[in-house]
């Protein structure tokens, strides 16, 4: 009887043991394709997924008159690079207008460069930037303000993550601290 218990109390721990590590991201199974597009880049070439391939993508949309989530999830993916050290250098961080009215190539790369000098950012016409929402299944919409000629956004808050081949992997939910897309991010890196 003592043996059995003993076998049995072994049982999860043996079972688990060769689990591999899980994402704290949602993940997509099977991965797919992630959207392809091209875009105007804030560094003045065209913003595509081709140009990264062999490294890790982290696809997050917002605008630069944002007053919470998107200066947020930028400060907090500025964190997990410099947490990465070297292996940032295989992360590239794209954020992608919302609101391509005020989000010049230009204002984007300046308020990108507040938060990492390494982000690149993109916009062009609202008909071409709305085909690449509908295509990741991004919500966004203009909210008015109480000041004229004013308004605000309401927009999807997660981040995409891309693999090196260009699959889309996960999607990180808004609020996720600095530590969870290291953990990630080191899993997918290594995952070769």
């Amino acid at each position: 009887m003592k043996r059995r218990t003993l076998l049995l109390a072994t049982l999860p721990a043996s079972a688990f043991a060769n689990t591999p590590p899980r994402l704290k991201a949602g993940v997509f199974e099977p991965a797919q394709t992630a959207p392809a597009f091209t875009l105007k880049g804030s560094d003045g070439a065209p913003l595509t997924l081709a140009r990264f391939k062999g490294r890790l993508v982290l696809l997050t949309f917002g605008f630069t008159n944002c007053p919470e989530v998107c200066p947020t999830t930028l400060a907090t993916l500025a964190q997990a690079r410099k947490d990465l050290g070297a292996a940032a250098a295989d992360v590239q961080v794209v954020y992608v207008t919302v609101d391509p009215e005020r989000d010049s190539p230009a204002r984007i790369r300046q308020y990108l460069g507040a938060f990492d000098s390494a982000f690149i950012g993109g916009t062009d016409t609202p008909d071409q930037l709305a085909a690449m929402r509908k295509r990741y299944g991004i919500v966004a919409e203009k909210i008015p303000t109480p000041q004229p000629n004013a308004y605000g956004m309401n927009h999807s808050t997660s981040v995409f993550i891309i693999d090196r081949s260009g699959r889309l992997k996960a999607m990180m939910p808004y609020g996720h601290p600095a530590k969870d897309f290291v953990h990630d991010v080191k899993l997918l890196l290594a995952a070769r």
